[in-house]
């Protein structure tokens, strides 16, 4: 069939059903986005590349459907690196398209001129170049394949001179592989230790929340062993929150309970989960990881296995399928070691953590520290944190998504929400970028038109994806609620600075002058201050519903500046001086 490039670059589209694209306009990609209407396509061209990338992110991981990021070549493309990153690690099978100078001056410096296929290298699963205009549905076939199967992003660079060409082709054929469903040999040695276990505990990951029917899968071996069952840092919505055998998040702020469970395990079944740091450090001064353990490691990619934790049996497969392939080999008796006892266990263990976690009021200070208790005293009429979250958690609706950023006040957090359902818990992952919280709402909100959505950021992060205000009130975007901490720092390097800097703080204060409600207003947007929980509870309530009626809402949630734990403790450690430095060794300059 004859048609021109980029006919066949959206047939090639509309045959993988990629209905939402989200970038800022360019001409290097005019003569494609020119047909998206016709196509079914939406471009969502939003304020800044990056957060373009982080709203894709965030409408993929709330449905499951695959979307585009695009952009003009050079400064456009290169705003994408972050957001791009930030997939990869949330296991986001995105595709991103660059647009690259043309193959004519390819070479010669010329404008917006970028070496775009070095610079995502690390950041995607698979690239790939177009050589010849009769290859184009064939490269874009082929990234967008790869792309699933890699449950990542996937790069196509393609040269703007390879547009508007008339080519003659038959449009490729899209090849599904079935995902695997573990070793015969690891499935069955996997079931003989569970049924042998007198503590079996299962830890489950992404994986569970991306596999169709993980999460059920889980539960269904769950129940059957009458194992407690934790999840990684931030897959809070990786299991049933109302569940009997719901343990919590591990890592950073999460369920003490949680971690008070594994730490006595015999067995341990990671479930979809590469194990990443976070989710196995300690916390509340507790080393929770059973070093003496028999450890289960299922993931979908062996390179992950065995990286962190030592395992006893490591099994490449998707979640759902090892998961029920275990559990119709567990013996008759399995379970049955200590059945009651751990089932009093696990309720005794999470109600004393919910009744902690309620009186939680306040951050510690450590020793030799009083930063806590002066900020305080500062602002004792202030909502703490912790009280923000309480307050939040009275309003917030149960089927709600909601999206959390990179911080301090966001991390304490982390205990805080759970969920009925996979796709609801959007957190910016492993790589840690700031500015996550409101476009990835925006994108999920774009994905679940009918489903409440409300987004977190701190009042630092926040300032990154601020802009995206200006573009979020036009009349074709959804509707979507954020709140923002306001504390007037940035509470994680703040903290470090009190632990190992002597409350040396440099780069952590923040402009008072600045109201992020009154930006919204000025953006068309409701933009309200929140001072008490009680106002926070209301201003919610009343953003959800106006959320329902087509109206966005910003709220200012003013807190203290008390500070919660360091991110990490063993990355950082207090300095010495040994020369000296001394303003007096500064010279002027040589013009």
């Amino acid at each position: 069939m004859k048609m021109t490039t980029e006919e066949a670059f959206v047939k090639t589209l509309q045959m993988h059903g990629i209905q939402h694209a989200f970038g800022i306009i360019g001409s290097a990609m005019m003569p494609i986005s020119d047909i998206f209407p016709d196509a079914g396509i939406t471009f969502w061209d939003c304020a800044h590349e990056g957060s373009g990338g982080m709203m894709a992110d965030g409408y993929t991981r709330a449905t499951g459907k695959m979307s585009m990021m695009i952009a003009q070549n050079g400064p456009g493309i290169t705003n994408f690196v972050t957001a791009v990153k930030t997939a990869y690690w949330n296991h986001t099978p995105l595709l991103l398209v660059t647009p690259q100078a043309a193959n004519k001056t390819i070479g010669q410096g010329g404008f917006q001129e970028m070496e775009q296929m070095r610079m995502f290298a690390d950041c995607v699963a698979y690239q790939e170049e177009v050589r010849d205009p009769s290859r184009v549905a064939e490269v874009l076939n082929r990234v967008i394949m790869n792309a699933k199967r890699a449950s990542a992003p996937a790069q196509l660079n393609i040269p703007r001179d390879m547009w508007t060409q008339v080519i003659d082709i038959e449009l490729p054929a899209i090849v599904e592989f079935e995902r695997p469903s573990g070793g015969e040999t690891a499935v069955s040695d996997a079931a003989k230790l569970l049924s042998e276990a007198k503590n079996p505990v299962i830890l489950n990951g992404a994986g569970v929340v991306l596999s169709k029917g993980g999460i059920a899968a889980s539960q269904k071996l769950a129940e059957r062993l009458d194992a407690p069952v934790c999840v990684g840092y931030q897959h809070n919505d990786a299991f049933p929150g109302n569940h009997p055998l719901f343990a919590g998040p591990l890592g950073y702020n999460g369920s003490k309970a949680g971690m008070e469970l594994i730490k006595d395990a015999d067995v341990v079944l990671c479930l979809g989960t590469r194990l990443n740091p976070f989710s196995t450090l300690p916390g509340y001064g507790m080393e929770y990881w059973p070093a003496d353990a028999k450890i289960i490691q299922v993931d979908i990619n062996p390179d992950r296995i065995g990286l962190t934790k030592k395992v006893s049996v490591g099994i490449i497969g998707d979640a759902a399928k090892v998961a029920s392939g275990i559990l119709s080999q567990l013996s008759d008796s399995a379970g049955d070691a200590g059945r009651e006892e751990r089932k009093n266990r696990i309720s005794e263990t999470k109600s004393r953590w919910a009744q902690q976690l309620t009186e939680m009021t306040h951050e510690d200070d450590d020793p030799g520290t009083t930063w806590n208790q002066r900020a305080r005293a500062d602002k004792p009429e202030w909502m703490s944190p912790r009280m923000a979250w309480r307050a939040i958690q009275q309003a917030l609706p149960r089927e709600a998504i909601i999206s959390s950023d990179i911080g301090n006040n966001c991390a304490i957090g982390n205990a805080y929400p759970s969920f009925d359902e996979g796709r609801k818990y959007l957190a910016p992952g492993l790589f840690g970028p700031c500015g996550y919280g409101l476009p990835a709402i925006v994108g999920a909100k774009i994905g679940c038109p009918d489903t409440p959505v409300v987004g977190f950021s701190g009042d630092g992060a926040f300032g990154i994806a601020v802009t995206e205000l200006t573009a979020i009130g036009r009349g074709e975007w959804p509707a979507i609620t954020h709140i923002v901490f306001r504390n007037y720092q940035w509470g994680a390097e703040k903290r470090n600075s009190t632990l190992w800097f002597d409350d040396n703080f440099v780069g952590t204060e923040l402009d008072e002058q600045v109201s992020y409600a009154g930006i919204a207003s000025a953006c068309g947007l409701n933009g309200v201050v929140a001072r008490t929980m009680d106002e926070l509870t209301s201003a919610l309530a009343q953003a959800i519903e106006d959320q329902k009626n087509g109206k966005t809402t910003l709220i200012e949630a003013m807190i203290n500046q008390e500070l919660g734990e360091p991110f990490r403790r063993d990355a950082m450690k207090k300095p010495v001086r040994v020369a000296g430095i001394d303003k007096a060794d500064m010279r002027e300059q040589q013009v």
